[in-house]
């Protein structure tokens, strides 16, 4: 297939709600990107969650966050800054645990959870706290408990798949989370001549388990750095 982007308008779906600024963005490059949720995320509300999260805001512990999800739902405990080291995935998650705890609280980042790993123990950290949801993946508390880090799970939020039967053709799908690409394809197949995009190699394997065909992943993971990434991707697609 091949894209003039001068003459024809590429159609791109989004599995997640994006910013005003990179949807004008991406339009400017004659990209119209049409947005529906694939998942929804819901904090857990209850007083034993809630004592748990408050208990921990009074110690000097290492947390770990890997998605924004997981940081606003233990923002929301917040009465002042915590001592806390935290590890976390991705700039945006970064930049939302910087907004809510401040940048000297970052410890290491990372953009994918086999290397934040890596980064915990190369820092010889032996003991965290895992704010995560409940449809977690395994790779980092796996790895990380084979190299003898003791780790609390702490589930401050539910997953649940939102599947929408989508119609259209799309010459490009973007996923950001392997929830998103499990509850789409359960009822969706693309063409072969539409382009799979991930946020991080986690999501790219998820999309794998369903399409076997080559899935761009982000060079950063950004959702507004993937955009980007499109837009130069179809700019020189031939």
């Amino acid at each position: 297939m091949e894209y003039e982007m001068q003459k024809t308008k590429i159609e791109i779906l989004s599995t997640r709600p994006l910013s005003n600024q990179i949807i004008e963005e991406a339009a400017i490059n004659n990209i119209i990107i049409d947005e529906v949720s694939f998942i929804e995320t819901k904090p857990i509300e209850n007083s034993n969650l809630s004592h748990k999260i408050e208990y921990y805001l009074q110690q000097n512990i290492t947390a770990i966050f890997t998605s924004m999800n997981a940081v606003e739902a233990v923002a929301t405990h917040l009465k002042q800054l915590p001592e806390w080291r935290i590890y976390c995935i991705g700039n945006t998650t970064k930049k939302l645990a910087e907004n809510y705890f401040g940048k000297d609280s970052i410890a290491g980042t990372a953009a994918s959870a086999a290397e934040l790993a890596e980064v915990m123990i190369k820092d010889k950290i032996t003991h965290t706290i895992f704010f995560c949801g409940d449809q977690r993946r395994d790779e980092l508390p796996e790895k990380l408990d084979q190299h003898d880090v003791n780790i609390d799970e702490v589930v401050v939020y539910n997953t649940n798949e939102t599947p929408v039967a989508i119609s259209k053709k799309y010459d490009a799908i973007l996923f950001f989370s392997p929830s998103a690409a499990d509850s789409f394809f359960s009822i969706n197949r693309v063409d072969e001549e539409t382009q799979l995009f991930a946020i991080g190699s986690t999501t790219a394997k998820a999309i794998q388990q369903y399409n076997k065909k080559n899935v761009v992943i982000a060079g950063s993971p950004d959702k507004e750095n993937l955009v980007r990434q499109v837009i130069e991707y179809f700019s020189v697609a031939k």
